[in-house]
């Protein structure tokens, strides 16, 4: 069977948007960190560094936006491909929270460099869908209800439900998930990366990283710790990260690399993507539990709406017949989505580790480097760009121990992870993506005070003795944390800075200085 000659196969994203071009290196450069790899890990921890004051130099082999990074299908999910409840079995509590809590952090890092930079990248906040695929069995059901409860118990936006939209089989609904075009994104922050002192070259494959500069860059600094060779020439800078999905040996010693590939587990992902008629399927992210799973987005346009579905997941090179998982995808697709008129096909590699939970973390002295994201790429390699950012930077990171490439077992031992990382940026923010308390005005009883989700936003809702509510933004006007109510003292108060707030919105006690802001909203309860 060979593809349509009308069906297009290169990715989606790849037909749908453009990336400028950048040139290949042609002359010895020093910088602070150089990034070996333009996709989402790279752009992202460049984009980071800059914005530090770092002068920073991406190198790619190809083109600017990644290989797999531009044959994704960009779910943004907290929720990892391997079960939440096994996480807990083999690193604790405290370890799966944080797994799932950095996902969570790399959706808020997304969403205000997006919001920062007004960035015109199809972004959006969606529901994400874990169900069981037809046929569901009694005991899937069970194994469902007790995932939801665990997240929820965790602190995540969780709710088991018996039908989930559109499928109607029962499954998880996870709230505060995202999506976006990603070759949009990664165009613009490649954009935003170029200039100033920084850099981005294509076409410019690294051919070696040694410690030293064998000689002065461009602006004549010499000495720089490390010195890699690319192109012919030669870039020194003090900082390395490898963001090529399957890393690259850089100067880590041929034992340690070869311990770490062991570790890893290549499997190749198929994918379609066609039209839909509109409002057929609701906007969101579905992933189903069969095993290997199918996973399927919608974005809407005018006048349809684009379905991508993916899945018939195999170790690379272990099938021949890849036109054959073509076709028992495009079976199952049509079998889903009846009216799909497929334009796009495409497949990706995903990286599995021996653990569950990808590698990110320095290789060997002054060498960062990730793999191993599975199927939260995206999530992930926004993650490991963070990470990268801080090593380099010399800032404390909270998953720096969790993630480390050289980790044997993390089992065992107390570790208290808010504590251990209050101060970690994240969590003066982290409050505005944490769940609702209630969906519905009417779950506000007299006297109470709780965080609603009204028209898509949250809301602080107070309801007095007569029934009468006050609707105010959760948003501490101090720093910008989400209230909590207090039902001892019937206030709002911040937990970062400890502002206090009445009911009705007024300053208490500082160091905030003014009221939180009344929101408008027309047939109130």
């Amino acid at each position: 069977m060979s593809a349509p000659a009308e069906l297009a196969t290169q990715s989606y994203w790849t037909d749908s948007s453009s990336v400028s071009r950048y040139p290949a290196l042609d002359r010895d450069l020093t910088v602070d960190t150089l990034v070996i790899g333009a996709g989402i890990t790279g752009l992202t921890a460049a984009y980071l560094l800059k914005r530090s004051g770092q002068r920073v130099a991406v190198i790619d082999r190809r083109r600017c936006g990644g290989v797999d990074s531009s044959l994704t299908t960009a779910h943004l999910t907290c929720v990892t491909d391997v079960d939440l409840s096994k996480l807990v079995k083999h690193f604790g509590r405290d370890h799966a929270w944080a797994a799932w809590d950095a996902g969570l952090a790399a959706i808020e890092q997304i969403d205000r460099i997006v919001r920062t930079e007004d960035l015109d990248c199809e972004w959006t906040w969606v529901s994400g869908y874990k169900h069981a695929p037809p046929g569901a069995t009694r005991d899937e059901r069970a194994t469902l209800q007790e995932e939801a409860q665990l997240a929820a118990d965790l602190g995540f936006e969780a709710r088991y439900l018996d039908a989930v939209p559109f499928f109607g089989t029962p499954g998880i609904e996870y709230s505060g998930q995202a999506k976006f075009h990603p070759r949009k994104y990664l165009a613009a922050l490649a954009k935003l990366i170029d200039g100033d002192g920084s850099h981005v070259f294509e076409h410019t494959e690294s051919e070696e990283v040694t410690d030293g500069s064998r000689q002065s860059g461009e602006d004549g600094k010499a000495d720089a710790p490390l010195s890699v060779t690319a192109g012919g020439h030669t870039i020194s800078c003090g900082y390395v990260v490898i963001a090529t999905h399957t890393p690259l040996m850089g100067k880590t010693d041929l034992p340690s690399a070869i311990g770490l590939q062991t570790k890893l587990y290549l499997y190749t992902s198929y994918v379609l993507g066609g039209k839909l008629p509109k409002d057929v399927v609701p906007e969101a992210c579905f992933w189903d539990t069969a095993d290997p799973y199918h996973y399927l987005r919608i974005d809407p346009h005018r006048g349809f709406d684009y379905a991508i579905f993916g899945g018939q997941d195999h170790k690379t090179g272990q099938v021949s017949d890849t036109e054959g998982c073509f076709a028992a995808l495009e079976r199952e697709a049509r079998s889903r989505l009846p009216g799909l008129q497929i334009s796009h096909r495409w497949s990706g590699q995903v990286v599995e580790t021996n653990d569950g939970l990808p590698f990110i973390g320095e290789t060997s002295s002054k060498q960062f480097a990730a793999t191993g994201y599975a199927g939260n790429g995206m999530t992930f390699g926004t993650l490991a760009g963070m990470m990268a950012h801080d090593r380099a930077t010399g800032r404390n990171n909270p998953w720096a121990r969790l993630f480390d490439p050289g980790r044997t077992t993390i089992v065992g031992g107390t570790w208290d992870y808010i504590k251990e990382n209050i101060d970690y940026p994240y969590y003066l923010l982290r409050d505005r993506f944490t769940g609702a308390d209630a969906r519905t005005l009417r779950a506000v009883r007299r006297g109470e005070g709780r965080i609603v989700e009204l028209d898509g936003r949250k809301v602080a809702v107070y309801r007095t003795e007569r029934g009468k509510t006050a609707l105010l933004s959760p948003t501490c006007t101090h720093m910008g944390c989400q209230v909590a109510w207090n039902d001892a003292e019937h206030t709002w108060d911040c937990p970062c800075h400890g502002s206090r707030f009445t009911p009705t919105g007024e300053v208490l006690a500082g160091p905030a200085e003014t009221p939180l802001e009344r929101v408008t909203r027309s047939g109130a309860e």
